[in-house]
């Protein structure tokens, strides 16, 4: 049974590895035996160490995703590098908070392009070379806000709700392909993206009282997930949506 989360000799691209879920990602991954192809904005050191400490190889990519100028180049360097791109994860998202009455053209845009737009074309771009060789792993990170509809964070919501569907668009498409496209939907992580509910005492407590773990989720709690989904222990497993929550849809 272990040989089925065995990752040896996989090469994955994990957009958004600097920090977070995707700092997470990218080691468990590494862990599981795959070199890493780290693509992110910022000094992406701190995963590097994580990775080799694994004793994995691992690639850093600097690139800004608010638009898919650097598409090409991602998975051209991949390939280039490491000889292929066996598994993909979309981490790679921004969010911006205001009431939907005052929520700007500009935001929402800016959302949209980082969460979605370039994410589909990433996907397209790894998918062809993957479809091309017979097989890979698509995995999404998705939300909370792909099943609910929240407060304040209009574009993120439509982002994630659209990278839910997408990852089922795709799974049809492709997994006859021997191509599976998945998604994770973290719960409410300790991130970048939450420190602001985070200092805001009351929501805060609010999200903890309804989460039935009673804490927040750390990167490292969604490993095993990232490492079932990119492995052969779900080569029958697409399209699906997997909570990473603490329980919080069961509440």
């Amino acid at each position: 049974m272990t040989n089925l989360f065995d990752l040896t000799g996989r090469v994955a691209v994990v957009t958004g590895a600097n920090t977070g879920i995707g700092q997470g990602i990218a080691a468990a991954l590494a862990g599981a035996g795959a070199s890493i192809v780290a693509v992110g904005r910022s000094s992406m050191e701190q995963t590097g160490a994580l990775v080799r400490d694994a004793g994995a190889a691992f690639h850093a990519i600097s690139a800004d995703l608010s638009s898919t100028a650097p598409v090409a180049g991602i998975v051209d360097e991949a390939i280039r590098t490491f000889g292929a791109i066996d598994i993909l994860v979309n981490n790679a998202g921004i969010v911006r908070r205001a009431d939907s009455v005052d929520f700007t053209e500009e935001d929402w845009d800016a959302v949209i392009d980082v969460n979605l737009k370039t994410l589909f074309f990433l996907t397209q771009a790894a998918g062809r070379h993957m479809l091309a060789r017979g097989r890979g792993k698509v995995v999404n990170i998705a939300s909370m806000l792909s099943f609910q509809g929240g407060i304040r964070i209009p574009a993120y919501t439509a982002s994630k709700s659209g990278v839910a569907g997408l990852t089922r668009l795709l799974a049809c498409e492709w997994a006859a392909g021997n191509v599976n496209v998945n998604a994770i939907a973290p719960g409410y992580f300790a991130t970048n993206n939450t420190a602001a509910l985070r200092d805001d005492a009351d929501r805060s407590k609010a999200i903890l009282e309804r989460i039935p773990a009673g804490r927040w989720g750390q990167p490292t709690d969604i490993g095993g997930a990232a490492v079932f989904l990119s492995s052969a222990a779900s080569d029958y497993v697409h399209g699906t949506i997997l909570p990473v929550d603490g329980g919080w849809l069961a509440r």
